[in-house]
């Protein structure tokens, strides 16, 4: 009998230390699995529907860890719990709070730059999708992340603090262009100086598309698609000419010159129906602008005017002008308008014998 009572309370103490932790870790599998089987994806219907964004990018980085956290969450409960096998109940605690307190870092980072990029498209900007903002936002999140995890462990962050502003004293003056370069991009980006996709000319006389900044360096694309990088300390001092910052489509201005024995009236309405066809066909072409014939100049040989029109964007004006000029040609062809050559007269006189 004394056997058997002993052997009950050797069950009893078992279950009384073990089972409650075991529940609970089994709670938060539970939870999850409800979360994932049923709440999921009526949240996801809500957040869908719904006009802000932001609602999207904040369910969407933290969906792949509720799972996660509510097993995380049990765990450091139940292992707080155990009133025995210390110390490693209270190191598997610890460890539980630190893969949460990690994991919520790298949820946190993912949202910033998300609702940065959103941010950014709403306002119609584009320098958050460059790598020098999404790195800086995603370093300085997680190094916060990592402080809170080091005090969480009772580890004081204020010599580490110290010892990164001396050390960060002695980087700055060895990486002294480094930094210009880094904080020079960091200008052009909050000016808007300009952006990614813009389609740019140098003072120094190169052109292209700005293709990524970088810590460093800005790349630029020519249209004969040779890549170009740039310091950013000499881009933010160079003088440039940004074709897309207020108005991506681009102004042609193709002079032309007829005789001076032709209808002018005549000649207004052809230019301006060829030039109009143009526009009508050509995907390049603006459609927003008419196109305009202006009379300028009575030329040595002709009566010259030019003809403008507004292409979509600066390189799209290439085959617009390729086009016209042929369409052109053959219009004056039918209509007996001359496109006069200079000619010069030369008298020559003979000296008398």
């Amino acid at each position: 009998m004394v056997d058997q009572i002993k052997e009950f309370l050797e069950t009893y103490q078992f279950l009384n230390t073990w089972l409650p932790p075991v529940i609970t870790v089994a709670i938060g599998i539970v939870a999850g699995w409800i979360f994932k089987s049923f709440i999921h994806s009526r949240i996801k219907k809500i957040t869908s529907k719904t006009a802000w964004k932001g609602d999207d990018i904040f369910f969407n980085a933290i969906e792949k860890y509720i799972v996660y956290w509510l097993f995380l969450v049990a765990l450091y409960i139940a292992a707080g719990s155990i009133e025995i096998g210390a110390p490693y109940n209270a190191y598997a605690a610890k460890l539980a709070m630190t893969l949460l307190m990690l994991s919520i870092t790298l949820a946190a980072s993912t949202m910033a730059i998300d609702l940065l990029n959103e941010w950014s498209a709403s306002k119609g900007s584009r320098f958050p999708s460059t790598d020098i903002f999404t790195n800086l936002a995603r370093i300085t999140i997680i190094a916060i992340g990592l402080m809170i995890i080091l005090q969480s462990f009772d580890i004081s962050i204020a010599p580490i603090l110290t010892a990164l502003g001396i050390g960060g004293l002695a980087i700055s003056l060895a990486l002294k262009d480094t930094l210009s370069d880094f904080f020079a991009g960091l200008h052009i980006l909050v000016s808007q100086k300009v952006r990614v996709g813009d389609f740019v000319q140098l003072d120094s006389g190169q052109m292209g598309y700005i293709s990524n900044i970088t810590w460093r360096n800005t790349t630029m694309v020519e249209r004969a698609n040779n890549v170009i990088s740039i310091p950013n300390q000499k881009l933010s001092q160079s003088i440039t000419k940004n074709f897309d910052l207020k108005d991506t489509s681009y102004t042609i201005k193709i002079p032309v010159g007829v005789a001076y024995d032709s209808d002018l009236e005549l000649v207004e309405r052809v230019t301006t129906e060829v030039a109009q066809s143009v526009i009508d066909d050509l995907d390049e072409a603006s459609k927003d602008y008419d196109p305009i014939v202006r009379f300028q100049v009575f030329d040595d040989s002709s009566i010259n005017f030019t003809v403008y029109m507004r292409a979509g964007r600066y390189g799209d004006h290439h085959p617009m002008i390729h086009e016209f000029i042929k369409r052109l040609h053959k219009r004056f062809d039918e209509e007996g308008i001359e496109i006069p050559f200079p000619m010069r007269t030369v008298v020559q006189k003979s000296s008398p014998e």
